[in-house]
């Protein structure tokens, strides 16, 4: 429930860790499908960059051509087993879906809306295990919502910069951090007159790509100054404060 239930992002520490496979692997002795592509998604894309830009998995093109060259390279090596679909899910980290499965989940979702227009049982509340291996196992609790998630949390996050960060590295900051993972962040702020400015946004670039090589506080941004981040990756903006005079952390 938004705003009142914690949400997916809220509850990722209860996921196992995502597999990573060892580079000298993938770059020198791979034994799976999954070896290949990776070899192409971290080794030959950048190398080659077929496209001009970074990879998009939802794009068939990119698909296409890491599979085309996934296919090369497990030939190369005798791997078999590769395929788009395979190739798809390993540059967009899916995790294979099984149809009995999807429907338990969408029995046990069309069962909690039907106890909240109706109010004939109580609601979940709200985590369920489902383990058809030994029988099916089922308990519920409240999981907490995360002051601090980027998802769904309005509260601010603290960001601490070097006094002289430019626009362009907190930008960077916010697509390389392991935390944020942001595609193209667009910035915006409060100004000391109330006024809200727009440091920079794509779909403005060219009234405010000047600012990227201008440092924050040349562009208004003071100690405690609270700035609005927007991107693909959140359905909701992230407001951050930003203070300076030390190395740049999360």
């Amino acid at each position: 429930m938004p705003g009142k239930s914690a949400c997916i992002e809220c509850t990722l520490n209860l996921y196992p860790p995502q597999v990573n496979f060892p580079l000298c692997t993938i770059a020198q002795t791979p034994r799976l499908p999954e070896h290949c592509i990776e070899y192409v998604r971290m080794m030959q894309w950048p190398a080659e960059t077929p496209f001009g830009k970074d990879i998009d998995g939802d794009n068939p093109e990119h698909i296409q051509w890491i599979f085309e060259k996934a296919l090369e390279r497990g030939s190369q090596y005798g791997i078999s087993g590769i395929t788009y679909r395979l190739t798809q899910g390993v540059v967009k980290n899916i995790i294979p879906a099984v149809a009995s499965t999807n429907a338990v989940i969408a029995a046990a979702c069309a069962t909690e809306v039907f106890k909240l227009v109706s109010g004939c049982a109580p609601i979940m509340n709200n985590y369920m295990v489902f383990n058809d291996a030994d029988g099916i196992y089922a308990y519920t609790y409240e999981q907490e919502k995360k002051k601090d998630c980027m998802a769904c949390s309005l509260e601010s996050q603290i960001i601490t910069l070097r006094e002289e960060s430019t626009l362009r590295e907190l930008i960077d900051f916010f697509i390389e951090s392991p935390v944020y993972q942001m595609r193209s962040p667009g910035v915006t702020m409060v100004t000391a007159e109330g006024r809200n400015k727009t440091l920079y946004m794509k779909a403005l670039r060219e009234h405010t790509e000047a600012n990227l090589s201008k440092s924050l506080k040349d562009l208004g941004v003071r100690e405690g100054t609270e700035v609005n981040v927007t991107d693909v990756t959140s359905l909701l903006p992230c407001i951050f404060k930003i203070y300076f005079d030390s190395p740049m952390t999360s």
